[in-house]
């Protein structure tokens, strides 16, 4: 679990993450608003722990921004004051939960780690898969590639799924039947392989390329090469 912290107060910052790290999580430290803003478009977290009071753009405008473009990842706010207007407005920005300073380090640890159980699901809904020029998003069941839509049944993208959540490794094919159709079909039909060319004919036909590969005797894979 990697947990993103934009706090500008060095020893604070320090203690809280070396807190973090000391519960198994991985951290990223940011000291400024709009360098947090920045690394936040580019790359995601399981969690993000803000402060209120930062050089550049305040925890605020910060969230705000993140919201446009993520409502799935659990946000902790912190701030050096308890007024109720700050709390009303941290979670109008779309805060998840609030810890006015001081604090004990093991209330941020169970409230992370109460935030993260609850976003389970719904943080795995926000996330994209993005191999080579194919994007697949997890929570809208949408699929593009080169910027275009692809149609695909619900079959299909499971199936899709299930090969881009290891690309470049294969995929069994009794592995891939028991997943998508449990244990109610016999591993002999060819039907994954009607679906396999379903997706061929969307994937890749229509763009002259060759993602969706077969090893012969085990089963398929994407191609990452």
């Amino acid at each position: 679990m990697e947990i993103l912290l934009i706090e500008d107060d060095p020893i604070l910052s320090t203690n809280i993450s070396e807190a973090l790290k000391a519960e198994g999580f991985q951290v990223s430290s940011y000291y400024d608003g709009l360098l947090a803003e920045k690394n936040m478009r580019q790359n995601s977290y399981d969690c993000i722990i803000l402060d209120i009071s930062l050089p550049g753009k305040n925890g605020f405008e910060v969230l705000q921004d993140f919201r446009t473009h993520n409502t799935g990842t659990p946000v902790i706010i912190l701030t050096a004051f308890s007024e109720l207007e700050d709390k009303i407005k941290g979670y109008n920005s779309g805060a998840d939960d609030y810890l006015s300073k001081p604090f004990f380090m093991r209330e941020l640890i169970l409230r992370v780690n109460s935030l993260l159980k609850r976003a389970g699901t719904k943080a795995e809904l926000n996330q994209q898969t993005v191999i080579d020029d194919l994007t697949i998003d997890l929570g809208k069941n949408k699929v593009t590639k080169r910027g275009i839509d692809i149609e695909l049944t619900p079959r299909e993208f499971q199936i899709l799924k299930k090969l881009a959540h290891a690309p470049g490794e294969i995929v069994p094919k009794r592995e891939l039947i028991q997943e998508i159709w449990g244990t109610s079909m016999d591993a002999n039909t060819n039907t994954i392989e009607v679906y396999i060319n379903f997706l061929r004919k969307k994937i890749d036909k229509p763009f002259e390329t060759q993602s969706i590969k077969t090893k012969v005797g085990y089963g398929y894979y994407l191609d990452v090469t």
